[in-house]
């Protein structure tokens, strides 16, 4: 017993947005057995861009029942049925959400029409409602109104059906099937051949363009998760919406994959990562000599094409072990850019320029150089007190000298998390740490 369903709406997502008209179309698996419609008073304005591709109007639903005066029908037409609708979980989404706040729980199963359409017939061009209409001869009188789409989405269950030849529907329906909780455009196999190891997954838009990424520890079930639930929110129905393809790296750790999660992130941005997208206006301590022939230390925000002599994340840190090493090594505030005051006598250029010097060397001994393992397989090399990179070496590449480790693992940029992460790992797991000699 299936219930053929298509709504009208202000907006995209339900949690701020109503229905204007809902159309049910009642199917015993053979032919059609019943059909309700109505136009719904949504209790907001309808914004141009919708009335102009529905042509429902503000004028057509004032006099419209609410929602709550035929939630209890709605919810009787769908309780023990199948809820089929063209990207069943757009419309189920918004019924449910609006059927719970009348005090309805709507649970049954689903089933969506472009999946098995992929099925049964692969080679369509596309499959938005529009496009299979047009290739299988199905007229649709009433484009974007709740009975004409619904109707129409009648006609293809119904080809569907004839044309099953191997079983797509009761295979979709057995049980708790993932299929009915995954995007209307992604492939159940790409979730399907996904191992069960830590990973970065990325899923990918219609052109092709990564627009999320994420880690595992368990690449299948972290992927799966996504689809789990069916949150009315905006964000989640975009973000299922637009997922074609999913990706993935498999990484030896956790720890790997976390790292190159933030490695990934910062490289291509992707539209749906909200974390980590944040430019780093971090501070460094940084080393020039001046035209009188000086070396002057200064602070200054991180340049990309510039190496500080030690970074920090807040000037306050800079700040204090910058006097930290003019109190050490008696260098001139005036001459570091900690005083306004003009400097009434210059030092002795060369004794000063050995000052600064030392001055140097005493941080680059806080700034070690070492390979971290990972507990798997992976080594990350921190030179000098900075992340340099990862990947897989052989233990007789560890006798090597630091360029020759260099060049058998993949450099990475540096950000704020990784620093971060690395040096909680290392002191997490000192064992192993692994001090090199730096070059």
């Amino acid at each position: 017993m299936f219930a053929i369903v298509d709504i009208e709406t202000t907006g995209s997502h339900a949690s701020a947005n109503g229905i204007t008209e809902i159309a049910v179309i009642l199917h015993n698996g053979k032919e059609i057995e019943g059909r309700y419609s109505t136009l719904v008073n949504p209790q907001a304005p309808i914004q141009k861009y919708v009335q102009a591709l529905t042509g429902i109007t503000d004028a057509m639903v004032a006099d419209a029942p609410l929602f709550s005066a035929v939630a209890q029908h709605v919810f009787n037409l769908l309780k023990d049925r199948i809820f089929v609708a063209h990207n069943v979980n757009f419309d189920y989404s918004f019924i449910k959400h609006h059927l719970q706040k009348e005090g309805y729980t709507l649970n049954v199963p689903k089933l969506c029409t472009i999946r098995l359409a992929r099925k049964i017939f692969p080679k369509l061009p596309k499959y938005g409602l529009e496009t299979i209409c047009r290739e299988l001869d199905i007229v649709n009188y009433n484009k974007h109104r709740a009975m004409g789409d619904a109707q129409a989405t009648a006609e293809l269950f119904n080809m569907l059906l004839a044309n099953d030849k191997s079983g797509e529907l009761k295979k979709m329906m057995k049980g708790r099937n993932a299929e009915q909780y995954l995007p209307p455009n992604l492939d159940i196999n790409k979730v399907g051949n996904l191992p069960f190891v830590p990973g970065v997954y990325y899923f990918y838009n219609e052109k092709g363009k990564v627009i999320y990424v994420g880690k595992a520890k368990n690449l299948k079930k972290r992927v799966t998760s996504h689809f789990s639930n069916n949150k009315p929110t905006k964000q989640k129905q975009e973000f299922l919406k637009e997922i074609y393809d999913i990706k993935y790296e498999m990484c030896s750790s956790e720890f790997i994959a976390a790292l190159f999660e933030s490695i990934e992130i910062k490289r291509l941005w992707p539209k749906y990562n909200k974390s980590q997208k944040t430019f780093e206006h971090r501070y460094g301590i940084y080393l020039y000599e001046d035209v009188k022939g000086y070396l002057r230390l200064g602070i200054d925000k991180k340049r990309k094409y510039l190496q500080p002599l030690m970074a920090f994340n807040y000037f306050a840190d800079a700040h204090r072990v910058l006097w930290r090493l003019v109190r050490e090594f008696d260098l001139k505030p005036e001459l570091c850019f900690l005083s306004k005051q003009e400097l009434k006598e210059f030092p002795e250029t060369i004794a000063y320029n050995q000052q600064v010097r030392n001055a140097v060397e005493s941080l680059k001994t806080e700034l070690q150089t070492y390979l971290l393992h990972d507990g798997e397989s992976n080594y990350i090399l921190i030179e000098n007190g900075t992340f340099y990179g990862m990947g897989v070496i052989d233990d007789d590449v560890l006798s090597g000298d630091l360029e020759f480790i260099k060049s058998q693992l993949h450099p990475f940029p540096e950000n704020e998390l990784i620093r971060t992460a690395v040096k909680n790992y290392a002191d997490r797991y000192p064992e192993r740490v692994k001090v090199l000699k730096a070059s």
